[in-house]
C-alpha cells in the first residue's frame, strides 16, 4: 500500500492592497503548475470602518480565483484586542498582525509565509530606523528570509522596485483596495511617503536602490556582530548567568555587543539602547544591584549578571534576603528574590522541620552539588538541571542551606541527603516566581 504524497502548503499574507494582491496572484500562477496549495491569510485589524468590506473583497476575490482553477483557499481572523492609550498604532498593528498570521499559517499547515514588501518598503524602513537612532541591526531593515516560530517568512520581492509591481497589476487587470489610512499623516511612514520621498527622489533619483543596498550591507554587518557575540559569550556566559569579569575584559565595543546579544537571548527582544548605555556605566560596581528589563529584573550579584522573569512586582529597593526562619508550613514571601517559597507538610520524602529554624538563602555561585535521590550520586547543579531538562527561566530563585548543607533547589526539590526519617515532622518546599505567587 503506497501513501499519498505530502502536499506542500504555502501561505501568502493578503491584505487586499495592490502589493499583496499582486504577490498572491503571481504565487497562484506558479503554484498551479507545481501542484502547490496556497492559503491566503487575511488579518482584519478592525481599525477602519471599511475593515469588514475589505475582508469580504478578499474572500470574494479568492472565490473567483478558485472558479478559474487557481489552487487557493482563504483564511481570515478578526483581531479582538485594541491598541491601548499611549500605544503606537503602527507598532501595535504590526505586532498583532504577525502574531495572527503565525496562528493562521500553523492552523492551515503552511510551512512558508510570503510577504509582499518591496524595495521601496525596505528603503523607507531604513530611513525610519535611522530617524529613531537605530543601531546596525535596526538599519538592516527587513530580512529577505527568516526562520521564526517554526515557519519560514519570506519576502520574494524585496529587491523589486515598486514600479514593477504596479506594472504587473495593470498587465493582469487585478482589482485591489486602497486603505484610507495610507493618506493619514499621523503615521510616520505616511509622512515619509507623501512629504519627504517625492523631494528626495527628485533630488536623488537612485535613492530607493541606494537605501536598499545600504540595508543589505547593514544585514551583513549584523550577521558578523552576531558571530562575534556567540564566540565571546561561549567563554563567560552559562547557567549561572553572565560572568562580569569576562565581560569587563572585552573592549567597549565588543562588551556592548556581547551584552546586547546576551540580553536578547534572555528576554527574546532587543534591549533598549538607553539600558545598554546605563549598564556599560554601572555594571562593574561593587555589591548587589538591579535594573528593570522586559517584565523582569537584571541582578548583579557575586560577580554575575542574571535576569529573572516575572519580577514586575519586585520592590527594586529590596536586596535578596540572606536568611529565613521556617518553623511551620506556609507561604514565605521573598520580595528580594521575586517570589514565594511555599512550605508544605508531608509524611515522607521531606526535610525535617527542625532543620529549617535558621536557613541561608544563596545565589548559585558554581560548584554546588545536588543529590536527586537516595542512593544516587551527588552531581553538579548544571548536570542536574540538564538531566531534568529544566529551562533556564525555571532555575531562578534562592538555594536553601541549613548548617552549610544544601537543602532545596528551585525546580529540583529537596536534596536526598537531608530527607528525614519516618516519624519526624517533615516538609517539602516549592518555589513560585512573583507572577504566580
Amino acid at each position: 500500500m503506497t501513501s499519498s504524497p505530502q502536499i506542500f502548503r504555502l501561505a501568502v499574507a493578503y491584505s487586499g492592497g495592490r502589493d499583496s494582491t499582486a504577490l498572491l496572484h503571481a504565487t497562484l500562477v506558479t503554484a498551479r503548475s507545481l501542484g502547490v496549495v496556497v492559503v491566503a491569510l487575511h488579518v482584519n485589524h478592525r481599525l477602519s470602518a471599511h475593515a469588514n468590506d475589505w475582508e469580504r473583497h478578499c474572500r470574494h476575490q479568492c472565490e473567483r480565483w478558485v472558479a478559474d482553477g487557481m489552487p487557493v483557499s482563504f483564511a481570515a481572523v478578526r483581531l479582538r484586542s485594541q491598541p491601548q492609550p499611549g500605544d503606537s498604532i503602527e507598532a501595535w498593528a504590526r505586532r498583532e498582525r504577525y502574531a495572527a498570521l503565525k496562528r493562521l499559517a500553523q492552523r492551515h499547515g503552511a510551512e512558508v509565509v510570503l510577504l509582499a514588501h518591496h524595495r521601496r518598503d525596505q528603503a523607507e524602513t531604513l530611513i525610519l530606523q535611522a530617524l529613531r537612532s537605530a543601531g546596525v541591526a535596526g538599519l538592516s531593515g527587513m530580512p529577505r528570509t527568516i526562520e521564526r516560530d517554526g515557519l519560514r517568512w519570506a519576502r520574494p520581492w524585496l529587491d523589486k522596485p515598486r514600479s514593477v509591481i504596479e506594472a504587473y497589476v495593470q498587465a493582469w487587470g487585478l482589482a485591489y483596495i486602497d486603505d484610507d489610512s495610507n493618506s493619514d499623516d499621523r503615521y510616520a511612514r505616511n509622512r515619509l511617503r507623501h512629504r519627504v520621498w517625492p523631494a528626495l527622489e527628485q533630488a536623488f533619483p537612485d535613492a530607493e536602490s541606494a537605501f536598499a543596498a545600504a540595508a543589505t550591507w547593514a544585514q551583513q554587518a549584523t550577521a558578523c556582530l552576531d558571530e562575534v557575540a556567540v564566540d565571546d559569550l561561549s567563554t563567560f556566559a552559562g547557567d549561572e548567568g553572565l560572568t562580569l569579569n569576562g565581560l569587563q575584559a572585552l573592549s567597549v565595543a565588543r562588551r556592548v555587543n556581547a551584552l546586547r546579544a546576551w540580553l536578547r537571548r534572555q528576554t527574546g527582544a532587543a534591549p533598549p539602547a538607553t539600558l545598554i548605555t546605563r549598564l556599560n556605566d554601572e555594571l562593574f560596581g561593587d555589591g548587589a544591584a538591579s535594573w528593570s528589563l522586559a517584565g523582569g529584573l537584571l541582578r548583579r550579584y557575586r560577580g554575575h549578571l542574571t535576569w529573572h522573569l516575572s519580577a514586575h512586582s519586585i520592590d527594586m529597593a529590596v536586596m535578596p534576603e540572606v536568611t529565613l526562619c521556617i518553623r511551620r508550613a506556609g507561604a514565605y514571601r521573598l520580595p528580594g528574590w521575586g517570589g514565594c517559597l511555599r512550605v508544605m507538610r508531608v509524611k515522607e520524602g521531606g526535610v525535617p522541620l527542625a532543620w529549617l529554624a535558621q536557613v541561608e538563602l544563596r545565589e548559585r555561585s558554581g560548584g554546588e552539588r545536588f543529590q536527586a535521590g537516595i542512593g544516587r550520586p551527588a552531581r553538579s547543579l548544571k548536570k542536574q538541571f540538564q538531566s531534568a531538562e529544566l529551562p533556564a527561566w525555571q532555575r531562578s530563585g534562592p538555594l536553601v542551606y541549613s548548617g552549610g548543607q544544601l537543602v532545596f533547589v528551585p525546580g529540583l526539590g529537596i536534596d536526598a541527603r537531608v530527607i528525614g526519617l519516618p516519624g519526624q515532622p517533615q516538609v517539602s518546599m516549592h518555589w513560585e516566581p512573583s507572577e504566580s505567587a
